[in-house]
Order: structure tokens, then sequence, then C-alpha cells
């Protein structure tokens, strides 16, 4: 076996057994040592922004565009979000030994339904430096150890991060092996931990359709697809449309290279006119690219079949008119990733049927998608947005990351 295969084997062989240990620790004590962390990111932060601008320095050398360096940019507001995350789920309850049912046979033998910690979990991320903090913060106080395997975009940002992590558990008397870090950016070691059956419990990627399509077709190891998301905005016949643009700007330009931004806008025939005309003075910056009904009112880019189909992360917006909201649906069934898909109606009957029909992890009414994240929904932070149905789906927080052990309890009762 080759050298970094040992180590990395080596690694993981320890972060499960650190994981048992960490899966016994009270509350109280992860809240001690999430504290412990968030004053070691402080006294770290001038080390992190550092590390930082090598990544982005590098980035710009290789010619990748600004709405994915945005995603990869760290600055002393987005470390406070950090911090700000680590105390949310420091707020949160324990999800670790909790019983959501208990009941007792007619043979008087009482069973009750326990979370216990998954063991092992791997994530697999793309640039954003804020998933290694998220996913150490829900992992350790979901009781899990953590693997963290970054891109090379993002390697001397993820690596300091990672250091004062540790920094900041070994000043709360736990073992700083309960988090492992790949700290290589070699490709072969992602196909090492998809083979790890048995030694990683459970693996999530963050990143572009390429990377979660890999990770989903090569792993032995259980896997939660997630993050792609082509984002539909549909405005009804019946929209408040100064309210539509306002969530149209927001969910297109706020960040445009985040799984929840907006890629496909959707207007009813009745309102396009007035709308869509609209568009080039409020969606300054943006390249607009359109179907037929959409080109006889503004000049756009003529939208092909594969713009319907495309997750963009950058300031381009696809725009159809439709005839209804039927149609609007069956757009969405067909190019939709089961993201995050929202309508703005005043019509309560359309966004009952828009709420119920749409499959999609997360659907809005009159609200931008831009609010599909785990810090958003009170979660402190995400693995991922799962877009699968099994396990779970949304936004990853504490309650993903947990599994269930039935407890018995009898006075000698056999079957």
């Amino acid at each position: 076996m080759k050298t970094y295969d040992q180590k990395l084997t080596n690694m993981v062989l320890e972060l499960k057994e650190e994981a048992k240990a960490l899966g016994r620790l009270t509350g109280e004590e992860k809240n001690r040592g999430l504290r412990m962390v968030i004053e070691a990111l402080e006294s770290e932060e001038e080390k992190i922004l550092q590390a930082n601008q090598k990544d982005l320095e590098q980035a710009r050398r290789a010619g990748v565009r600004e709405s994915l360096v945005d995603r990869l940019a760290l600055d002393a507001s987005r470390l406070a979000g950090m911090k700000e995350a680590l105390q949310e789920v420091i707020a949160l309850k324990d999800p670790v030994w909790s019983s959501g049912r208990t009941w007792t046979l007619e043979n008087g033998l009482t069973l009750s339904k326990m979370t216990v910690p998954l063991g092992v979990v791997g994530i697999i991320y793309e640039s954003r430096p804020n998933v290694t903090v998220d996913a150490f913060a829900l992992g350790f106080k979901s009781g899990n150890g953590v693997l963290l395997r970054g891109s090379s975009s993002a390697l001397n940002s993820n690596r300091a991060l990672v250091q004062a992590i540790h920094q900041g558990l070994k000043k709360a008397g736990i073992s700083p092996k309960v988090l492992g870090f790949i700290d290589d950016d070699r490709r072969e070691l992602v196909l090492e931990m998809l083979h790890m059956k048995g030694k990683i419990d459970l693996i999530i990627p963050r990143g572009g359709k390429g990377l979660i399509d890999f990770v989903v077709e090569n792993a032995k190891v259980p896997t939660v697809e997630t993050g792609v998301g082509n984002c539909h905005l549909y405005v009804d016949a019946e929209g408040d449309l100064p309210m539509a643009m306002e969530i149209l700007k927001n969910g297109k330009m706020q960040r445009p290279g985040v799984c929840n931004a907006l890629e496909t806008l959707l207007v009813h025939e009745a309102v396009a006119k007035d709308f869509i005309k609209r568009l080039p003075k409020e969606l300054k910056g943006v390249t607009l690219r359109g179907c037929e009904a959409t080109e006889k009112l503004i000049s756009v880019e003529k939208a092909t079949e594969e713009d319907w189909k495309e997750e963009y992360l950058d300031m381009i917006l696809a725009v159809r008119v439709v005839k209804d909201l039927d149609e609007a649906i069956s757009h969405i069934d067909q190019y939709g990733t089961g993201h995050s898909e929202a309508i703005v109606t005043k019509n309560y009957n359309h966004a009952q049927v828009f709420q119920r029909k749409v499959d999609a992890a997360a659907v809005y009414v009159n609200a931008s998608t831009r609010f599909t994240d785990g810090g958003a929904f009170g979660f402190g932070g995400e693995m991922g947005i799962s877009t699968q149905k099994v396990h779970a789906r949304g936004p990853m927080g504490l309650e993903e990351l947990v599994t269930t052990k039935y407890i018995a309890l009898g006075e000698g009762q056999i079957r």
C-alpha cells in the first residue's frame, strides 16, 4: 500500500476511536469545546486572513471568475459569521441520546428510540472555507468524528482554520483527533475516502455537479447527494411585481456563486410585458438569456435547451414566459434539481398548488431562495443542502447527523 494511503488509513482509524469517546461527552463538555474554538479563531484571525489571501491570489492568477473567488474569500465579517454560527450551535439542544418515543408492549417490554451519533462523517467540498468550521461544529456537537477534504483552491485557508480548531480543542482538554484534515490536494485521496466502507460511516459532497456525480457514482460508503441548485422564481399573473423584482435581485445578484442563487426566471404571460421590460434596468451587470417571447420584449441572448438546465453560479439569468401556473411547474419538474423554488403570488390557491406540486427540498411563497441555508434556518450552519429524499433533505443540521438505537428494558421476557 502506498505511503499516503496508509497515512490516511491511520488517520481515519484514530478518528473512529476518538469519535467513540466524543459520542459519550455531555452537551456542556461539547459546548465548552466550541467556546474554546471561538476563542482560538479570534486569536488566530490574522493568520487565517493571511492564509486566505494566498488562496485568493492563486485563484486570480489562475483566472477563476470573481463570483467563485467570492466563495473563497474571507474577511473580518465572514470570520465573525463563523463565530456567530458556532454560538448558534452552542445554543442548540444536544441531539445525542434523546428519546423521540418510548412505549411498553403488552408483555411488559419497554422500548425507547434513542438518538446516537453516526460515527465518522467525511465531507468533500469545494472552495468555501466556512464549510470547514460549519462541518466541524455540527459534527462535533452531534458526537461525530469529522474528516475534511477541501479543495486545493482553499488549502491554505482550510489549514489555518483547522489549526485554530485543534488549538481550541486542546485548550478544552478534548483530543484534536476528533477532527481529521487531509492536508494534501492529490485527487487519489478522494477515491480512497470513498472506498473506506466500515471506517467512514457517511460521506457528504459539497460542490458542483462534477464533484457530486463523482462521489455518488464511485462511493462504497453511504453518501448524501447535495448542492446542485438550478433554482427558479415564478412570477404569477397575480404576483406583486415590485416585490417580485426585489426577490429576483436578491436571489440572482446578492451572491450569484452559491447554490441557492436563482438561475431561471419564469413569468406569466399576462404580466410578462410589464415585468420583463424592467429587467435590463434592474439587473445591471446580469447577462440575460431569453425564450422567443422574451426576445420580442427586450434585447437578450437567445436561450438554448442547455440554458434551462444550467446552474450558472454567475451573473447570468435564463428568462422564459409561460402561459400559466401549470406550465411553470412543468418547467421546474423538467429542469429543476430539487433544491429551492419560489413563487410570487397574491393568490392563495396558486401558492398552495405550487407548494404541493413542486418537488424540491425548499419551496418559497413570496420570499427569496437565498434563505435555503443552515444558518438562515436556525441550524447554526449546515453540512450541506441535501437534494435527495432518503435520510435527510434540505439543510443538514444536528438532527440530520444522528441515527437511532432501540433500547429494550425487560424483566426476563422471551419470545
